[in-house]
């Protein structure tokens, strides 16, 4: 069973962009935030989603599975890191290998920024700054049967399936009951590469 982690729970986001502005408050970004607030239909629908890195665990995090550098570190207990800047050389390749669309390259310093679960905040047994401020627990820390006792009858995911590949996470998704895993997560985009039509987040 998933340990202390991030549960999305979609059904709950207002789009009220709390979580984003908590993220710019974190010490080890300051300024800028790694979260992604996306409108899943703007214009017809005031349906909102936040977008956590999802600490891919099978396969491996494609983003460090690509990464020449091997600027992008996980931790033993499946956290996935931002770049280290001392090592990033801006080539995202992480921006292209991620089904979830998180990592995000800064052109300025040539270097990639994604959420890295507050570290420096869950390795303590704190909450990601995040998830201490959603005021309709759209984002959840803790555990399954912490969520579970607290909103009985849910269920939650960490399969996703893109096309023929499925991708199980750290993070988790909160599903219908009668919805149980995998999730669908569409196709991947095509992207030009050099020249060439290349699979990608787009």
């Amino acid at each position: 069973m998933l340990g202390r982690t991030i549960f999305i729970d979609p059904g709950r986001c207002i789009g009220c962009q709390a979580c984003v502005s908590a993220c710019r408050e974190c010490d080890s970004h300051r300024g800028k935030s790694m979260i992604h607030l996306d409108y899943t239909d703007e214009g017809r629908t005031v349906a909102s989603l936040p977008t956590v890195c999802m600490h891919c665990e099978d396969p491996v995090a494609p983003c460090a599975e690509v990464c020449p550098a091997e600027a992008i570190l996980i931790t033993a207990d499946g956290v996935v890191h931002e770049a280290d800047p001392t090592r990033c050389i801006g080539c995202a390749n992480c921006v292209n290998a991620c089904p979830f669309g998180v990592p995000k390259i800064d052109l300025e310093a040539k270097l990639q920024m994604k959420c890295n679960l507050c570290y420096d905040r869950t390795s303590y047994g704190l909450a990601p700054m995040c998830a201490t401020v959603c005021p309709t627990g759209a984002l959840f820390y803790g555990t399954a049967e912490e969520l579970q006792a607290e909103r009985p009858g849910v269920d939650v995911s960490t399969e996703f399936v893109f096309g023929t590949t499925t991708v199980s996470t750290g993070v988790a998704m909160v599903v219908p009951p009668e919805r149980r895993a995998p999730v669908p997560g569409g196709l991947l985009n095509v992207i030009e590469v050099n020249g060439r039509s290349t699979p990608g987040n787009g």
